[in-house]
């Protein structure tokens, strides 16, 4: 058996919509599918026919004297409320992301929520988290209805919208590990640090994406693999949206600014003679005059990460990290890269206190063979992350993640 136990690095702080959203799951297994689940189908109720009629359509395999045999009155209730593609409708598309089959499937997805929410949620915010975990539900089940449309067997899980925080956490946090316990008792157990990125991998292809393609698309054994994968896309494509936007912004206090015209110069080169005679201010206007794409490569390297670090010496912190990721998309492994991340990770750690953004920034400077100076810098701000974490960063035994 394979089972996460944690990640790091990670937030400080309660992560109040992860856990509301736990709560609510919980909340909803303990007062209806605990109850009704004990309960047995009242042979006069209507659905039971057409709930019978289904499932010995959809499920041949499934006798009828052994359906009539476990059915509960919790079945019936899924029936009306947990999302058919054969019938779809709006409120059962919400209300089934927080109905499960069983306390092993309210398990296993809460833990992964528990594990990877926190990370998310920190970055996007309580409200936009909620969104985003709702809108991935939604894509997730819409995704898995394109392959189930006539099936009437209703859908339920927060797996979905889980596996949509899977796909903000693989873009946002690939460098991550997280904690697994590997145990098979009583031959071997142990707890290993492995990237992240390699855990929702396997979790995709290995879990997903092979048996979705096996199946040809249904649900095999019951599992929607559909869904898994349509809600990580939709997470993938969220988290790649938000992160476009990021490089497109225009941060507030240089909303409307226009650009000084110089005659016979481009704007390009009136603010790089700007920067070289050390007027910043005015050449942080025009800079932010223009539109991101016209300041694509439109400034050396050098002459990029001079007007970055003077935002960011000088409290511009949203325009210095505007410009930061600017850099790194002109320049990804060009000159001043490393610099352009370890100024990045300072304005995420010490003016946003995103830490884990911070981290992936200060692990790719170190592998990108920085000067002296700056690798002293990245691993300063490494030790500042690790001595703030609510778990300590890395393997106690001081491996390094597989």
């Amino acid at each position: 058996m394979i089972l996460p136990l944690g990640d790091a690095p990670n937030p400080r702080g309660v992560p109040f919509m992860t856990y509301a959203l736990i709560a609510a799951n919980v909340a909803a297994y303990a007062l209806i599918t605990v109850p009704l689940g004990a309960t047995p189908a009242d042979p006069t109720d209507p659905a039971l026919r057409e709930y019978l009629a289904v499932v010995t359509r959809d499920l041949p395999q499934v006798s009828l004297r052994e359906l009539l045999r476990g059915i509960s009155s919790y079945d019936l209730f899924l029936f009306r409320h947990g999302f058919r593609p054969g019938h779809p409708a709006v409120g059962p598309l919400f209300a089934s992301l927080f109905l499960h089959a069983g306390f092993l499937h309210l398990f296993g997805n809460m833990l992964f929520l528990w594990i990877y929410g926190d990370n998310v949620e920190h970055r996007l915010g309580r409200l936009p988290f909620l969104v985003c975990y709702l809108m991935t539900g939604v894509a997730a089940t819409l995704f898995h209805t394109v392959f189930a449309s006539h099936s009437d067997l209703p859908l339920v899980g927060a797996s979905g919208a889980i596996s949509g925080v899977l796909g903000f956490y693989f873009l946002w946090f690939p460098r991550n590990e997280v904690r697994l316990l590997f145990l098979f008792f009583p031959f071997f157990m142990d707890v290993i640090m492995v990237s992240a990125r390699v855990v929702l991998a396997v979790y995709l292809v290995a879990d997903n994406v092979l048996p979705f393609l096996l199946t040809r698309g249904g649900g095999g054994g019951g599992v929607a693999y559909g869904a898994h994968i349509g809600g990580f896309l939709g997470g993938l494509g969220m988290a790649w949206l938000l992160d476009r936007r990021e490089l497109l912004r225009q941060p507030d206090e240089y909303k409307g600014v226009r650009v000084a015209a110089v005659p016979g110069e481009t704007p390009g080169r009136t603010i790089a003679h700007a920067v070289a005679e050390g007027r910043f201010p005015q050449a942080a206007q025009d800079y932010f005059a223009l539109e991101s794409g016209a300041t694509r490569r439109m400034l050396t390297p050098e002459d990029s990460l001079a007007l970055a670090d003077w935002l960011r010496r000088n409290g511009h912190d949203e325009a210095a990290l505007v410009v930061y990721r600017r850099h790194l998309r002109d320049y990804p492994h060009g000159p001043g890269a490393a610099e352009a991340h370890v100024g990045a990770a300072l304005v995420l750690l010490e003016a946003f206190g995103q830490a884990t953004p911070a981290y992936q920034h200060l692990l790719d400077a170190l592998d990108l063979d920085p000067s002296p100076e700056t690798a002293a810098q990245a691993r300063a701000a490494l030790a500042a992350i690790r001595a703030r974490q609510k778990r300590q960063v890395g393997h106690p035994s001081g491996r390094k993640p597989i």
